[in-house]
């Protein structure tokens, strides 16, 4: 009897042992259609999806092996907190979707669905204030959905910006 409760736990222990060693081991490398199959669930626009990509993003480090681009600069040079309204989580699940997507050369077959799931977070934030602001709100929305519909994919470079400026007349 005491020899099989012995070779029980020599057992359970092996046991245990390979399968810490086999969770220890470098993880496979994460493949492209993997990394884009789990950023395309992150830019949906449903509650669920915004979700999964908030839980990630408070816990970045399970997700390393993806090499995603979590960085923001949340509403970008609009307010983050327009009338008071909170936007900062939508902006940057909206700059996730964007940095992302063209990292992987995606951008613009998925760009109309990361703007359409940050207008959806702005609506469910807007959601969450009193129905005598909610309508302030949801203009507000509106008017950062369409900003980002238009100007989301113009990139303007400081050269750009040396252009506009020499145009501009001399008042001195």
């Amino acid at each position: 009897m005491a020899r099989r409760i012995g070779a029980a736990i020599v057992t359970t222990a092996t046991t245990l042992l390979i399968a810490l060693v086999g969770f220890a081991s470098p993880a496979a490398a994460v493949t492209s259609e993997e990394r884009l199959t789990v950023l395309s669930n992150w830019t949906q626009t449903s509650l669920t999806s915004y979700n999964a990509w908030n839980s990630a993003r408070v816990n970045q480090g399970a997700w390393v092996e993806y090499a995603f681009d979590w960085s923001t600069d949340y509403c970008s040079s609009s307010p983050d907190n327009p009338l008071g309204f909170d936007f900062r989580l939508p902006c940057a699940r909206h700059d996730f979707g964007y940095r992302n997507y063209k990292a992987v050369g995606q951008f613009s077959s998925n760009k109309s669905r990361v703007d359409s799931a940050f207008y959806s977070d702005m609506k469910r934030k807007c959601n969450t204030y009193s129905i005598i602001v909610r309508p302030a709100c949801n203009s507000v929305a509106w008017t950062y959905y369409q900003a980002v519909v238009v100007f989301g994919s113009v990139v303007v470079t400081q050269a750009d910006l040396d252009r506009a400026a020499d145009l501009l007349p001399d008042y001195a």
